[in-house]
Parts: structure tokens; sequence; C-alpha cells
């Protein structure tokens, strides 16, 4: 089962690189993901003989890594070495092999310990409509802390979805927040007090229609709303949680073409500190199951495994696929049981609880019957 199927990671075999490689490792382990490397040349190599020089060397170095991480137990796609426009290759070559999503290398941090994104990664979030993951050049992935703000758009559900499997899959704490702007006094005699008191009680209401969308079942996360400027409050509660990932919508309710990517967040990525993942109009989280699974011991492994990830429907209609084989399979039973459970529909949870005592009732009886049946033969 993958749920993150394919990730384009961009090297360029600087110091820093080691530290984007081993966490790309971890990251794709986490979500058994394949890894396709791209590493892009400049195009303005003018001797002929030094840029087969070069050429060889990439290519050299390349297959060294991609060696590196099959060694990891990841499958690899076939490495790309591009000439030009870094930016450009990268978000071309991600629509070609049709990656998930891109990961890529932060800015280096100033003298005085100050972060600041590298014109390269932005360009990168700026043209690609895929989901781009940003690794801190100085930082390990250590994911305890994830921080998700949302302002109820497509492109904020997108990351909020995908911060839920995160949180899942590395066992951290989520905060998702949500920011409305205060209103500020002006010329004008009105008093701010309480029309920011009713924004709130709008924004809340808001809110709390939009969450109801989202499958939180044992995730352990919190909700904060906050009143203010959203770039500013964002980056704050950053630093309050000590966030190890942020995600964030790039483009949310203003509709903005692909060139752009929304003043907040902007703003946001400029800024913040640890390693976040942008999101616009493609999903990172596409489940993907093997089609080809037959026997039992595995359909429930799968099933085991999508209840631990969260994907409760999915997982009903593959211990479904249990009892197509064994309609007697108690485990799947309970399983399908437990999922309604987490879904609070405890009609269903009681009906196939009903299921598995009137099967363990005829396991017995039927034992029973066994073993009278030898007494009287004896």
């Amino acid at each position: 089962m993958k749920i993150l199927k394919n990730i384009l990671v961009a090297v360029d075999f600087s110091e820093s690189s080691e530290n984007l490689l081993v966490n790309s490792i971890k990251f794709a382990k986490k979500f058994k993901s394949d890894i396709t490397l791209i590493h892009v040349l400049p195009n303005d190599i003018g001797n002929d003989k030094v840029r087969v020089m070069v050429e060889k060397g990439a290519i050299a170095q390349l297959n060294e890594v991609n060696e590196r991480i099959n060694n990891e137990g990841i499958k690899t796609g076939n490495p790309i070495l591009e000439f030009g426009s870094y930016y450009d290759r990268i978000v071309d070559a991600s629509d070609k092999i049709n990656a998930n999503m891109v990961i890529v290398g932060s800015g280096e941090s100033s003298k005085k310990g100050e972060y600041r994104l590298g014109t390269t990664a932005e360009k990168i979030i700026r043209e690609s409509n895929k989901p781009v993951f940003v690794i801190n050049n100085h930082q390990s992935l250590d994911i305890r802390n994830i921080i998700c703000p949302v302002d109820f758009s497509e492109e904020s559900s997108r990351a909020l979805k995908t911060a839920i499997m995160i949180s899942r899959l590395f066992s951290a704490k989520l905060v998702i927040l949500s920011v409305y702007t205060l209103f500020r006094q002006s010329f004008t005699k009105l008093d701010p007090t309480e029309i920011n008191e009713q924004r709130k009680s709008d924004h809340l209401e808001e809110f709390n229609k939009y969450i109801e969308e989202f499958n939180l079942v044992d995730v352990d996360y919190s909700i904060e709303i906050l009143g203010g400027d959203p770039a500013k409050k964002i980056l704050k509660a950053v630093n309050k949680h000590n966030s190890d990932l942020l995600l964030m919508g790039t483009t949310g309710k203003s509709g903005i073409s692909k060139m752009l990517m929304g003043s907040v967040t902007e703003k946001v990525i400029r800024e913040v500190m640890c390693s976040f993942i942008t999101l616009k109009h493609e999903d990172a989280i596409t489940l993907e199951l093997e089609s080809k699974i037959q026997d039992l011991e595995n359909q429930y492994a799968t099933a085991v495994e999508l209840v631990e990830k969260g994907f409760f429907e999915e997982a009903i209609n593959q211990y479904k696929k249990c009892l197509s084989i064994n309609y007697a399979h108690i485990p799947s039973l309970n399983g399908i049981a437990t999922v309604y459970e987490k879904l609070g529909d405890e009609e269903n949870a009681n009906k196939y609880k009903g299921m598995v005592k009137d099967i363990s009732d005829q396991i017995w009886n039927l034992k029973n019957e066994k073993e009278l049946d030898m007494q009287s033969k004896a």
C-alpha cells in the first residue's frame, strides 16, 4: 500500500545535500514512496570538453546516491540529469514523472543565524502545481510538532489532510491554526472591540463547520483561533509550539494564478525557521492499493494498515474483501466493528459485534458436537 507514490528529490551535491538526502530517505520510508533524483547543471558551460567531464562526474554522483537509496530499501526511478534553469527543469521533470511531491533544500542561514528562503526553492513553489517540501538545510527531520494554518480554501484543505496523515505516521502533535483579521479604529467613531468580537464569533462558526469534514480520529491535535495579521500570527505560532513542520496552501481564497503563491504564504515561508510543505492544486496523498493480493493474511494486514493511517472507509472495504475469502474471519469482523466505533456509528458497530458473537457461538457448538460424537463412538 502506497499513499505517496513518487517523490522527486533535487540534489546539488553541496554540503547541505547530505541533510536533504538523509531526511528524504526517512520521509520516503514512512510513506513507502519511490524516489527519483534530479540534478541540474548550468547551460552555459562553453568548453565542450569541460561539459563532458562535468556531465560524467554528475552522472557518477547521481548513480552513487541512487544506489545508496536502493540500499535503504527504497525503490528509485532513473536519475535525471538536466541542463538549464534549475527551477524550470525541476518543475518540468516533476510533471513528466508525475511526481506526488518535490523535495528541495532551503536557503542558507545568514551570519546572524537568520533563515531566508532560497530563490530557487521559492521559484519552484511559485511555478509548480505539485506539493513542494522544503527541508531546512540545518535541521534533522524529527517531526514531533506540526502546524497547519487554514483559511477554509481548497488549498488549505489539501494541506490539512496531508498534515493529518503526517501527524498519524510520525505520532506528532498537530496544531490547526486559523487567523481572522481585526478591524482597526479609523477616522470613524466605531468601537473596534464589538466589531472584532463579532468577527471572532463568525470566524469560529465557519471554522467549526469546516473542521467537520476532516477525519481527526486518533490524531493528537489542538485548535487555535487568533485575530490579527495572518503572516505574523502564523510565524509566532510556529515559534511558540516549536514546530518541526509547517503545511500551507499556496493560493488561498483569492484564487490567484499559479505564478503567485498568496501574500500570506509568501511572507511566512520567507521567514519561517522550520521545514515546510506547500500545496496548490494537487494532493500529496493518493492511496494506491495492491490489486493482486489474493491471500487472506496480506489482505488483512493491508486493512489494519489502512486503519492505522486513518483511511477508515477504505479499511472497511478491505476487511470486507477478507470476508469474501472467509466469511467467518473473526479478526476482520472485529476490525469493521472497531472502525465503525471510531466513526461514531454504534448501529453498525453493534451489528458486526453481533456477527462475531454468532460465529463464535457456531464454532463453539460445532466443537461440542464433535466432542460428543467422538465420545459416542468411543
